[in-house]
């Protein structure tokens, strides 16, 4: 492991969370103005197994992805591959709702967060075919009237643009011009070897009986790595109440965003190698935090994308109230910026959070990209606060940088 000493507070926390019982296995990483100062991992990788954590454990990231599956499509729409403005249906001409733009799907305003027919588990695989499911349905609310995460559709919907344009997959296009030319440990399809070393991901930590406990549901919602979240809702009533009463309800739109393709239907959920071999767009990266931390050092460098084109796309498009995670979000073109889904030490970091309390982010103004991966997921009511604290401590080291 390695922690420069003038992040050695950084170090502190991420012990301190193994000491006190919140952590199973996990790892934390950071760049700083190019250099790794903080390679960070310990504990378990499979309770099963007793099989220890190591440097080079990769992790199912969950919606971590959907940083990587904007990177891909924006770098076609530098090369003038892809019309940001323009009708899906210009490339994708069996997509039926044609007021939707590209770029409403990159900001979750396309009204389609939903695959309204059950997707069979041998569908699993195949990504075309739930596009195809996408394509014939009406959005829930007018396109740019508003925005409500599209939890998995957004990876079905962009990566079906992305093959349109290019005949490939973006799990082919993420290997073959972000992994592979900078030498990162991580995959949008995991490859049978690294399935083998894989973390195996397990639910929360038992609480102990409280005067007030926690809902006994979980909302399925994506978590951000926060601290403690105001209680305000949007609408009205509290944070928690709201979202618990979400989860509760199958038919919530938080719900029915979130459980279709349904992982629950395999053996293991996201253990299975059915999940870490699909590569979906929107939830399918394995990585470890130091290879999400080099994709986010790679953008904050100007080395995937142009300054220009990252500044454009971390411009917030979106900001309030989400039809879907009931709580306010804001997105700019695929990246998720501060609110109370993504709540950040600093309003210049971009990033995206992935379930259970994932993190990737980057910080041009503070020369900053921060990778956290771990196996022990989150409370979904209270949100994970593990991530949060580890990039408070980041954070809180810069005055010490010279």
């Amino acid at each position: 492991m390695h922690c420069d000493p003038r992040f050695a507070r950084v170090r502190e926390v991420f012990e301190r969370q193994f000491t006190d019982g919140q952590e199973l296995g996990a790892a934390f990483a950071v760049y700083h103005r190019g250099e790794l100062v903080v390679d960070l991992w310990d504990g378990i990788a499979d309770r099963h197994t007793g099989r220890p954590w190591l440097r080079d454990t990769p992790a199912f990231a969950y919606s971590c992805t959907k940083a990587l599956t904007a990177t891909v499509l924006l770098q076609l729409a530098e090369r003038g591959l892809v019309d940001l403005a323009a009708p899906v249906a210009d490339v994708w001409p069996e997509f039926a709702a044609r007021a939707v733009t590209v770029e409403h799907l990159l900001t979750h305003q396309a009204g389609l967060p939903v695959i309204e027919t059950p997707v069979p588990v041998a569908e699993f695989g195949d990504q075309p075919a739930m596009a195809a499911r996408l394509a014939g349905q009406e959005p829930l609310w007018e396109p740019g009237s508003a925005h409500g995460y599209h939890a998995l559709t957004y990876g079905f919907l962009v990566g079906e643009v992305v093959r349109r344009v290019t005949g490939k997959s973006v799990g082919e296009l993420v290997a073959a011009e972000i992994a592979g030319p900078l030498g990162l440990d991580l995959w949008m399809g995991a490859p049978d070897d690294v399935i083998a070393r894989a973390a195996r991901i397990t639910g929360p930590a038992r609480r102990p009986a409280t005067p007030a406990p926690e809902p006994a549901s979980e909302p399925a919602s994506e978590p951000a790595s926060e601290p403690a979240a105001p209680r305000e809702a949007p609408g009205g009533g509290d944070v928690v109440d709201r979202m618990a009463a979400a989860a509760r309800d199958p038919e919530s739109l938080m719900n029915r965003a979130l459980g279709n393709p349904a992982m629950r239907l395999l053996d293991g959920g996201a253990n299975h190698p059915v999940i870490l071999r699909a590569g979906w767009p929107a939830a399918g990266v394995v990585t470890t935090a130091a290879g999400l931390a080099g994709f986010y050092r790679a953008l904050v460098a100007g080395e995937l994308l142009r300054p220009a084109t990252l500044a454009d796309a971390i411009r917030p498009r979106v900001a309030g109230p989400d039809r879907v995670l009931v709580v306010d979000s804001s997105f700019g073109l695929g990246f998720m910026r501060p609110s109370m889904t993504f709540l950040m030490p600093s309003r210049t970091a971009f990033g995206h959070s992935g379930m259970g309390g994932f993190l990737g982010l980057g910080d041009p103004e503070h020369e900053l990209a921060v990778g956290y991966v771990m196996n022990r997921m989150a409370d979904m009511v209270s949100g994970s606060m593990r991530a949060y604290r580890l990039t408070e401590a980041v954070y809180a080291s810069l005055p010490d940088i010279s």
